[in-house]
């Protein structure tokens, strides 16, 4: 049982937010409210969240000022921000807190379920070695993207052939933007505005048609497709795939294959 912290000032916006993340993992997870950055802290502490969903603009304390305090505490816990400010320096503040995610209002399922999908599979990750080198790295001051002039065309091409090249490792949106010599702040932003979705949703979807192919070759074990496809962990593998696809691997390869 995942514990979820859900921070938000406005009412309507934490229960949608709890509704759809009881709805989407049912029986996984224990969701606990905060309205403001002082409660969310408080509710972290005293029941040991493993991730803390967080609105930045909140009275009393800012959700990246609770983010600071929960990093503090807990270097480990997953931080994902869902705020309707689509500002650059917010956007700087939550990389600088090592944020999974940061995500715009009102969020598209998809980007909200992969985002926690993904601070699900850190968490067993977490548990499974806790002197494991921490999963989030601090990430690079890279270039400022005043300073930057790179046309479109170029960035995508560049991004998509890294990901081509190493989807199959574990890679994160702050290891491409250090390859390609970006900021984390500016990559997460401009990948957004040139793929129409943020980094976890788009290399979960490339990972997963990846699947569909090995999993048309009757002679690839199923196990051996989640690792060839960029999961280590098969389970982690089987939810992500059903979620996208509406099957479950070794249900997709029947219908594939006619069986």
């Amino acid at each position: 049982m995942y514990k979820v912290l859900v921070a938000d000032d406005e009412p309507i916006e934490r229960q949608v937010v709890l509704k759809k993340i009881t709805n989407f993992f049912p029986g996984q997870v224990e969701v606990f409210l905060a309205e403001n950055g002082i409660e969310a802290v408080k509710v972290f502490r005293e029941k040991g969240c493993e991730v803390a969903l967080l609105d930045i603009a909140m009275p009393g304390m800012t959700g990246l000022d609770a983010a600071e305090e929960i990093r503090k505490e807990k270097p480990d816990c997953s931080i994902i921000f869902l705020t309707a400010f689509d500002d650059f320096g917010y956007a700087k503040k939550a990389i600088k807190v090592r944020a999974l995610d940061y995500l715009l209002k009102p969020g598209s399922d998809e980007d909200i379920i992969n985002a926690l999908e993904r601070a699900f599979y850190l968490c067993d990750k977490a548990k499974e070695s806790a002197d494991e080198t921490p999963l989030y790295n601090a990430g690079n001051s890279g270039n400022d993207p005043a300073e930057e002039d790179v046309s479109s065309n170029t960035l995508v091409r560049d991004i998509s052939e890294y990901i081509k090249e190493h989807y199959k490792e574990d890679i994160a949106l702050q290891d491409v933007a250090s390859v390609l010599g970006y900021s984390d702040v500016y990559f997460c932003k401009i990948f957004k505005q040139n793929f129409g979705r943020n980094f976890i949703t788009y290399l979960n979807n490339y990972r997963i048609d990846r699947a569909k192919e090995l999993l048309e070759d009757a002679s690839i074990n199923v196990k051996d497709v989640s690792t060839e496809a960029g999961y280590r962990d098969a389970n982690y593998f089987t939810r992500v795939f059903k979620r996208i696809v509406g099957v479950t691997p070794t249900e997709y390869r029947m219908g594939a294959l006619g069986q």
